[in-house]
């Protein structure tokens, strides 16, 4: 039987120690350490050889310390709380590789675990990493070995906090029932078997091969595709019988859509209608239609569109008028607003779905008398900081003048200016990327 690898999450910025949310008097890595300790000890009393990632290393630190030591048996856990700024919501839930049944159901083994020991604990479901912020979780693709991210609840909601803090014995020990099952149904392969490989409609001749539940695809293929490698230390590779694989799923920041056929065992690849260059320009043509923007947000929030029954359409419209990408610009309001959700300061009768302020600094930012002219003011800053061109329509937005024209033709270059938030552009362009892959145009 392998080893368990557990990981205290705190935070994930480039410092050694990000104490991650604070909150309440206490921060997201003191619950994780403090979790996480009781979990080793209760593995350990089991019998287990348990590893505790050091709490002063930074999360590639912590990951370039696993794979120095692990093997395929071992699996691998990383514990974090997550953060709202609605303290209504709540519950756990388990992170894992997309494209991957058996990393799913090792989710689900985990989360189970957990739920019957602290029924009190809502269940959020296992989730693939598309799901996540960014759109991946780098615990769950770089680790070597078997891994997943568990979110243990929302520190800032009262209850998860009681749960973390009132029942921690409980929690640390409904995720030590669920490691020791997923250890024990992790073991080590003498041989991997074989997977098909299509690509555009077409079986290739040479086959990949699938490792701990992941399709992986020759390296000349990628070289093939026209896709270069050589920079991106983050991509997994592995040598095996004297040929170097990738992770399949490591190629959809390239443009490339990755399937699986679990009937066939065959890995999906096709080249997408969306270039790579063009993707996270916020001046462009959007690619997807009112049709997918609606069943995309209806899939996120079955309830999103009650208020706002025609948003996707005013979206559209008034992106296409100004020449702004409109798939960003919806995707940029469900990260505003949570899709529709709201429950931060911004309320629904604002109709501001930019999270945009007012040139007074009200509290509670801009509000507008109608959806769409909500939507218009979005679609005019957002092209106050991507372009110098003027205005076609009215002048609605009421910070536009207070931009420097022009300072952020990317969507990445948001980040620290539309929002605090330094991974703000990435949340958005991940949100497109699900969009796209929802829609199949990635």
């Amino acid at each position: 039987m392998g080893r368990i690898f557990v990981s205290a999450g705190h935070g994930g910025g480039g410092s050694n120690f990000d104490p991650g949310i604070v909150v309440a008097g206490t921060t997201e890595a003191r619950e994780m350490i403090l979790t996480r300790d009781l979990i080793v000890t209760e593995l350990r009393s089991r019998g287990f050889e348990v590893l505790s990632v050091p709490d002063d290393i930074n999360l590639a630190q912590t990951i370039t310390w696993i794979n120095a030591r692990a093997v395929a048996s071992d699996v691998a856990l990383e514990i974090h709380a997550d953060g709202s700024s609605s303290p209504t919501v709540r519950g756990a839930s388990v992170f894992h590789i997309p494209n991957n049944d058996q990393r799913r159901a090792h989710a689900e083994l985990l989360l189970l675990a957990l739920l019957r020991r602290t029924p009190q604990l809502p269940s959020r479901g296992v989730r693939p990493d598309t799901d996540s912020g960014l759109g991946m979780l780098a615990f769950c693709r770089q680790i070597v070995c078997p891994s997943l991210q568990m979110n243990l609840g929302f520190l800032t909601n009262p209850d998860d906090r009681n749960v973390l803090q009132n029942r921690r014995r409980d929690v640390a020990i409904g995720i030590a029932d669920g490691l020791a099952s997923w250890s024990r149904a992790v073991s080590p392969e003498t041989a991997y078997p074989t997977c098909d490989i299509n690509i555009n409609g077409g079986i290739y001749d040479e086959q990949g091969i699938i490792v701990n539940g992941n399709a992986y695809i020759p390296i000349d293929l990628v070289d093939r595709l026209g896709i270069d490698l050589s920079q991106s230390s983050d991509v997994v590779r592995i040598t095996y019988r004297n040929v170097v694989y990738v992770k399949a799923v490591d190629l959809r920041p390239y443009a490339i859509s990755v399937g699986w056929d679990g009937a066939t065992r065959t890995v999906i690849l096709r080249n997408t209608t969306i270039c790579p260059g063009q993707i996270d320009r916020i001046m462009g043509i959007g690619n997807t239609s009112d049709v997918n923007l609606i069943v995309f947000l209806k899939s996120n929030n079955e309830a999103a569109l009650n208020q706002f029954p025609d948003l996707p359409k005013l979206f559209r419209e008034e992106a296409a008028i100004e020449g702004v990408n409109h798939d960003l610009a919806f995707c940029q309001m469900c990260i505003e607003t949570n899709y529709l959700r709201f429950g931060g300061l911004v309320t629904p009768e604002q109709n501001n779905f930019g999270g945009l302020g007012d040139a007074v600094g009200s509290p509670t930012g801009a509000a507008f008398p109608s959806a769409r002219i909500g939507v218009r003011a979005q679609i005019q800053h957002l092209k106050a900081y991507a372009s110098t061109a003027p205005l076609v329509q009215e002048l609605v937005d009421p910070r536009f003048q207070f931009v420097a024209r022009g300072i952020a033709p990317l969507v990445g270059q948001l980040s620290g200016r539309w929002s605090a938030d330094p991974q703000y552009g990435d949340k958005i362009l991940a949100t497109v990327r699900r969009l796209y892959e929802f829609s199949r145009l990635l």
